[in-house]
């Protein structure tokens, strides 16, 4: 599929760092691709390279195929919902909204904006100021706004931190319909493994301003390419020198059928959730261990004698990174 944003051996340095190290990736057009990785490993900086509000050390930024690490902010047709959202606390929702179109003397504002709020389900709003709106509208605002220009590529850095994990979970649901529905490419950047892996198309992720792995959400999770990958993203145990997902690890009284792995552990808690049942147990190494279970196979009390135990085929290994 066309890559509608590439960057080439793109490096950033300032003068206490490297920001980004050597970075290669391609942005398929129409997909939700999300820039993943800890604080300071270099993806805010990517974004903003791409933005063009700092300029690569080295290497170049390709947009629909032409060359534009000279080309300023306002002269790449690429959009960008920050952090904060920023937006005027002095205009209303129809007036942040417009403020893009105005300066791009748009033919018929009006009927944009219109599109705009009824997209994002603002109908009714547009003579509130932000202030006057929720953060999860505010949010929606900053995203009608960018979007009105029709941009070819929509850049978001860490848009949904300001909100409380329930609300979260709803708009990154609204983010991900939103993009299916727009068909704008999508360029996310995030910290957060579980909100990566649930809207993404493609995941790149980032570890001190270089690509470790890009995949799917699917490839990333369960066939991390390196040490780092496998225990950034989700939780991984460590069993006799073999990566274990906490769902991949069973617990019970007695062993399991034979060829399976088992190893003893005594259980330091088991947590209820609902649906699922977390069990920590600690080994005679004094490694603790995490299992991820189904409710009916829960539950387990405090300083019980168990069994843990696997299937050889849901082990991950790093030969050349071994622990």
């Amino acid at each position: 599929m066309e890559a509608v944003l590439a960057l080439r051996g793109v490096s950033k340095h300032f003068p206490t760092h490297c920001a980004v190290d050597n970075l290669s990736l391609e942005v398929e057009r129409g997909k939700l691709y999300t820039l993943l990785g800890p604080s300071g490993c270099g993806k805010t900086t990517t974004l903003r390279l791409v933005a063009g509000f700092d300029q690569p050390t080295e290497g170049d930024i390709y947009l629909n195929g032409a060359r534009i690490n000279r080309l300023r902010p306002y002269e790449r047709n690429i959009s960008t919902v920050f952090q904060n959202y920023a937006l005027f606390p002095h205009l209303s929702v129809q007036g942040n909204i417009e403020f893009g179109l105005r300066r791009k003397k748009h033919p018929d504002i009006t009927r944009r904006v219109r599109e705009m709020l009824d997209l994002v389900r603002l109908e009714g709003k547009e003579s509130r100021f932000p202030a006057e709106i929720s953060g999860g509208e505010r949010q929606r605002v900053a995203l009608a706004r960018s979007l009105a220009v029709a941009p070819d590529v929509l850049l978001l850095d860490e848009p949904l931190s300001a909100l409380d994990q329930k609300l979260r979970r709803q708009v990154r649901t609204e983010l991900r319909s939103l993009q299916r529905s727009t068909g704008v490419t999508f360029l996310f950047v995030t910290h957060d493994q579980e909100e990566a892996l649930s809207i993404s198309d493609r995941v790149a992720v980032m570890h001190a301003g270089r690509l470790e792995q890009v995949g799917t959400p699917t490839d990333v999770y369960l066939k991390p390419a390196t040490r780092f990958v496998a225990t950034f993203v989700g939780t991984l145990n460590w069993i006799n020198g073999a990566g274990l997902r906490p769902e991949a690890v069973r617990v019970g009284y007695s062993g399991p059928d034979e060829g399976r792995p088992c190893v003893r552990a005594t259980v330091v808690e088991s947590t209820f959730l609902g649906n699922r049942v977390h069990v920590e147990a600690s080994l005679s190494t004094g490694e603790r261990v995490v299992a991820e279970l189904s409710r009916a196979e829960g539950p387990f009390s405090r300083g019980e004698s168990v069994r843990l135990w696997w299937d050889p085929a849901d082990e991950l290994r790093f030969p050349a990174e071994a622990p």
